[in-house]
Formats: structure tokens, sequence, C-alpha cells
């Protein structure tokens, strides 16, 4: 929270700047920005794909971004100034663009579904659970760009009309967009530019030392089970059951981003359902579910971890879901009224607690020098509200003529329906995110799928119809509160918004080419890194067993239903108490573990969690050692993990495509197994 704390003194970040003059569109939007935007945007979205294929993870990848942005561009005005080339400064405005263009590029790891929605139209996502081909849809690359194409623009416009209200009228904090203002203002400063350069020195050590240990351990992984990755670290009977460090340093990563309690919640959930509920319920094989069924199989196994997890996940978001509209429309309420008064707002009694991030900063009760100077730059280069209301409607006629031809589960007036609610929902999802630092369209997601799924029925491909309806609300929601986000920085960068919504574009369209490719070439290569294993990747068949449920396909396993609903009750309860105690500040606050963190880790392997966990107790330690060198470097450290394991895994799939093999297989055996190995290769003849 020191971020938002030092938003609030009294010193003002524009007097800092007021010698500065704002640059204009042209200046900002500059070549070499985009140039960069290309090249870090590319690599980071390779990232983003590792993580959300193999965690389903959502990593907000802002301060690699602009730490990466601001490096790349000072290393290229030195090499200007190297050899006497004029140019013009690189501004913090630029910067504000490169970091906006990066993070829309990449955030379609995420509302494009390659881990969740696209994933679990595959046939090996269904598994044995599908009794004809029009409830399967395998991922194709024509289609999955042209998919993106239609639905990943129609949030921007819609949500450009309300820009004003959010920002200037209401003055929401967006925590993340301050944030992420506050690291790029401070980046341009003397101690800021030393700052970044410590950090950047980290993170490509961290990054190259990681993809030489990818490409180390890739020599002795010749073959199935070989190799590090399955090192038996706590012994081999946790190891039977999923807990072990796989020396996956993007887990690692992970954790050291990942607040305390959520790993820690995370690990709570893995030994209640890996080490508990999952071996009781294999004892009832036979007896609750066919014993014959594949591991693949909704109605064995797989369906107890996929509803079950899926039950507590939905219990989180509709608790957060009332949570969220309820102190949203107190917030509005408020407003008016203060307006009504004539008064400012106070800001007072916000609980700083998670999951509502309530940061009022910005509610002075007079407008300062900055506010007066931002609104001023922000307010100059509008786009009219007819042009952006106009292209909404023009985007969803393409769509409602288009999705259909491209998915013919869901019909023309579904995506017309779809397109008709889209616009309220996004305006209260920018809105809540704005008060909250929450992004619900994971939520108006699969309210969508419910809605489609059980309109349309499994007879007539209702499973594919859920998912393509849930795919383009997490699109357009998740779009316009990005959009939002954005425009947050923006605001407080002096960075015009048009010049914002421009580059939001552009990484967009990035987006939709390169996310794509980079999972094609995931799947097409190693397929193991893209569902070839579906444990390794929990969302999708959480995604496919909520279409499944939302059509009202038969076949689950014995009393599936009834640990679902006693499930959700325990997770709401605990959502419940968890809320009620940090409103409280009850000092058991801090012990009780989340719900959504508990969630996943029914679904995810356990080694997920040990390998973030192990990055968490990395970061408390350093914290605890050095506080003030721990918080500055270790967001730096991790990306560079981070990095280094995505772009490893990409040069390990191109090594798939040429046919190279490793020249070693190291296994890990009990004593009794390695005798009997031992006896039996002494009975061949020697060579």
């Amino acid at each position: 929270m020191e971020i938002f704390n030092d938003l609030q003194e009294d010193i003002s970040t524009e007097h800092a700047f007021e010698a500065e003059p704002v640059p204009s569109l042209s200046e900002t939007i500059t070549p070499r920005s985009l140039v960069f935007s290309f090249i870090i945007g590319a690599t980071l979205s390779v990232v983003a794909m590792k993580v959300t294929l193999s965690s389903g993870f959502i990593l907000s990848l802002s301060i690699p971004a602009g730490l990466l942005g601001f490096y790349v561009s000072r290393a290229w005005i030195r090499i200007l100034d190297y050899f006497a080339v004029s140019h013009l400064p690189f501004t913090r405005q630029e910067n504000t663009i490169i970091q906006t263009c990066v993070v829309a590029c990449t955030s379609v790891t995420f509302t494009g579904g390659f881990g969740t929605y696209i994933l679990a139209m595959s046939k090996k996502a269904a598994g044995g659970d599908v009794k004809d081909d029009n409830n399967i849809e395998e991922p194709s690359i024509a289609k999955m760009i042209t998919f993106l194409f239609l639905i990943s623009f129609a949030g921007m416009f819609i949500i450009m009309p309300f820009r004003k209200i959010m920002i200037i009228r209401h003055r929401l904090t967006y925590p993340s967009g301050t944030a992420t203002a506050h690291l790029i203002n401070s980046f341009h400063t003397p101690q800021g530019v030393k700052q970044a350069r410590n950090q950047v020195t980290l993170l490509f050590k961290s990054f190259g030392g990681t993809m030489a240990w990818s490409f180390f351990q890739w020599f002795f992984a010749s073959g199935p089970g070989c190799g590090f990755k399955f090192f038996p670290t706590f012994g081999l009977e946790a190891y039977k059951h999923g807990f072990f460090f796989d020396f996956s340093m993007a887990n690692v990563g992970i954790g050291m981003m990942c607040p305390y309690m959520i790993v820690f919640s995370m690990l709570i959930g893995s030994i209640i359902s890996w080490c508990m509920i999952w071996p009781y319920i294999q004892t009832k094989e036979g007896i609750w579910y066919p014993s014959n069924l594949g591991p693949d199989s909704l109605s064995g196994i797989r369906g107890y971890k996929v509803l079950i997890g899926l039950s507590m996940i939905l219990a989180d978001c509709l608790f957060v879901f009332l949570s969220i509209m309820v102190r949203t429309a107190c917030a509005m309420v408020k407003r008016r009224q203060q307006a009504s008064h004539g008064v400012g707002g106070g800001g007072g009694g916000c609980n700083m607690q998670q999951p509502f991030q309530c940061l009022d900063a910005t509610d002075r009760p007079a407008r300062s020098f900055d506010d007066r100077r931002r609104a001023q730059v922000f307010l100059r280069d509008e786009i009219p509200n007819s042009v952006a209301i106009g292209c909404y409607v023009l985007l969803s006629v393409v769509s409602i003529v288009a999705i259909p031809l491209l998915y013919p589960q869901l019909r023309y007036h579904h995506v017309a329906l779809i397109y008709l609610a889209a616009p309220i929902f996004a305006f209260c999802n920018a809105y809540g995110c704005g008060v909250t630092d929450i992004n619900l369209g994971s939520t108006y997601c699969k309210i969508a799928m419910l809605v489609f799924g059980s309109w349309i029925g499994v007879k007539g491909g209702g499973v594919i119809a859920a998912l393509v309806a849930g795919g383009i609300m997490v699109s357009i929601l998740g779009t316009a509160a990005d959009l939002t986000q954005d425009l947050k920085t923006g605001y407080l960068t002096l960075t015009s918004p048009r010049a914002v919504f421009i580059s939001e574009v552009i990484g967009m369209t990035l987006g939709c080419i390169i996310n794509p490719t980079v999972f094609w070439a995931f799947y097409k290569m190693n397929p193991s890194a893209a569902g070839g294993d579906m444990s390794d990747t929990p969302y999708a068949k959480l995604y496919r067993g909520f279409a499944m449920l939302s059509v009202g396909e038969e076949g689950l396993p014995g009393h599936s239903m009834f640990l679902c609903k006693l499930f959700f009750a325990l997770a709401m309860a605990l959502s419940a108490v968890r809320e009620v105690a940090n409103r409280k500040q009850w000092r058991v606050r801090r012990y009780i573990p989340s719900t959504i963190g508990m969630a996943v880790a029914f679904i995810m392997p356990p080694r997920m969690p040990v390998g973030m966990a192990v990055g968490s107790l990395v970061a408390y330690l350093w914290e605890k050692a050095d506080a003030a060198r721990g918080r500055m470097l270790s967001p730096a450290m991790a990306s560079g993990f981070i990095c280094g394991d995505g772009l490893g895994s990409l040069l390990l799939s191109t090594l798939t495509l040429v046919h190279a093999t490793a020249p070693i297989c190291i296994k890990f055996l009990a004593r009794g197994d390695n005798d009997r190995l031992d006896a039996f290769l002494a009975t061949l003849p020697a060579t």
C-alpha cells in the first residue's frame, strides 16, 4: 500500500514536470514507441500464454511492461547519442503508450480464452463425455484470429462515452491504473532512473538464468517421467499425491508476486483436496462411479474435482459480485448526495483490506494544481461520443452476422442479445473496477454461459454456444475495464486520452495476431504445454464443466451434486466470515484462507502451489532481510523468472518441432524398484 500512501502526500507531482511541455499526439505515438511495443508485446505474450496454459493465472504484466519500455527506450536513446543522431527526448507519455500497448496485447491471452473457453471446446477437454460432434470445436488459427478481431474492440468503444463520468466527475481511483501511473512518473525523475536501472538489471539476470536452467533440464528429459521436473522433493509417498517441487521458475515467480494469503490458501486447499478428499472418493470407485472410466471423464473422479472446485468459485464470485454491486450503488448514491449539497467528498471510512480496496485518494474537497492540469489535458483531445457509439453499433452488426458463421451453435438473435446487454454490464463492471480494483468480467462470462447454455440445450450444441457466449461477454467487459484503467494512467501522466485509446487499439490488434500464433506454436509443437495433459489446464476443465452443467448434461458421478451444494455453502460461509473479520479488524483475519485460492487448488496439481510457496518464501525472507530492496526488486526478479520460463518453453517446443531428443533420462525410483531394475538389467547381454 506504500504506492497509494505516496500519492496522498502534499508534494505535487505535476510541479516536478511543469517545465516539460505536454507532447502532441504525433510526439506521443511515435514510430519508436510502436516498434518497442511490438517487440515487448510479442515477448510478454509468450510469457502470458505459458502462464495461462499451465496454471490459468491472470498476471498483471504492467510492471515488466513499464520497466522494459523505459529501459529499452533509454538504451535506444543512448545509442543515438553515441552516434550523434538527433532525436526527441523520451517522455513519460511515450512510456505510457508503450505500457498501454503492451498490456493490451498481452491481455488478449485472457480475453481470448486460450486457457479457458477456446481450449474447453476441444476434444481433449471433453474427454469421453460428448455424444456428438456438435459440442466439439477443435482450435483453428484462422477461426481464432477472426473471432478475436470480431469481439476484441467493441468494449473500447462502448466505454469511451463514460470516461468523463468515471475519471473526472466521480474521480474513481482505479488502483492498478493509479499504481502504474505512479511507477511511470517515478521513472522519469533522477532517483527513479537509478531505481529502474537496478530493477531491469536484476530482471535480465533472472531472465537469463532461468533460460539457461530450462535448457539444462532438457538434457535429462529424454522420455516420459524423466528430468528434474519429477524430483520427489518430499519423498515418494508425497510425490504420489502430487506434492513435489518441479523446478518451474514461472511458478516461483508467480508466488513472489501473489499475496501471501493466496499462496497459503492454495496450499491449504491442496492438502484438503489432494490428501484427504480425492483419496477418499477414489475408494468409492465402482460404487459412486464406474471403475472403467478414464481420468478425463466428467463421470469419474475428474467430475468431482471440476464440480466441487467450480461450486466454490461460483460461491466466491457470487458473494463478491453482490458485495460490489451494493458497494458501487452506495458509492454512487453518496456522490450524488454530495453533489446535490455541493460537497467534494471526504473519502473517509474506507476499508483497505482485500478483496474490497476502496482507495478514495482522489476525493479531495478542493481541486489541486495537479487535478486542474490533468483535467485540462484529459478534456483537450476528445473522441466524439457519436463516433464511439456508431463504431460500437457497426462492430455489433458485423459480429451478429459473422459469429454464427464461425460457430453455428450460436444463432444471430443470441449474439444480438449479448451486444444489447453488454453496454449496461460494461458500465457496471468498469465502475465497480474503479471502486474495488476487481474486474468481474469472468463472473459475467459465467452468467452468460448459464443463460445461453440452458436456452439452447445440449442437442443444439449448447456446450459450444455457452462457451462462445461467455467468450464474447468476457472480451467486451474485460476490454472496457482495462481501457478505463489505462485512461486513469494516462490522466495521471498527462497522456492524451485519444493517444491512450489509439495505443489500446494498436495493442489489441497486435494481440489478436500474436497470441493465436503463440498458442498455435505451443499447441502444435508441444501438445503437453497447451492441453495435451489437461491436468495442466485447470480453467479449461472448469469452463467445460460449467458449460455442460448449463445445458443439463447427464452422466455426472454419484453424490456429486450433494457435494457441490455442501462445498458451495461452505465457501459462501468462509467468504462471509472473512469479510466480517476484515470489517471488524479481528486478529484472526490474517489466518482465514481465501475461498478462491482454495477452490483453484482443488483442480490444480499440488506441484504448482508448492512452487508458488517457494517463491513466496523467497520474497518473505528477502523483505525480512532488507525491506526496502526486497519490495523494490522482488517484482523485477519474479518478472525475470516468468519471462525466462515462458521463452524457455517456446525454445523447447522448437526443439520438439525439429525432432531433437534429449540424450539422458534421469528418473527417481524407490529402493525396491531400483533393485528390480538392476536385476533386470543384469539379465541383458553386455554391449
